[in-house]
């Protein structure tokens, strides 16, 4: 089962990678690979690269839609 993210990055992101989807890569278990102290983790984004990430600089789909419409100003 594959969740879609999207990785926002950060200043020192490279400008082809920001604002990205990808998908957390998982073990045999199920799970998904992270860091030892929880910090960072594993994903394969849309071109088929991998790349360790920063996961404060992930986001699931829902959360970003969640989130852009409580932001919109009331009438």
């Amino acid at each position: 089962m594959l969740i879609p993210i999207r990785y926002l990055g950060d200043r020192q992101t490279h400008s082809d990678l920001k604002d990205c989807l990808c998908d957390p890569v998982r073990r045999e278990d199920g799970k998904c690979i992270v860091s030892v102290q929880r910090a960072a983790a594993l994903v394969v984004f849309e071109e088929g690269t991998r790349h360790v990430v920063a996961r404060r600089r992930l986001r699931l789909r829902e959360k970003l839609r969640d989130q852009s419409l409580s932001n919109r100003p009331s009438r």
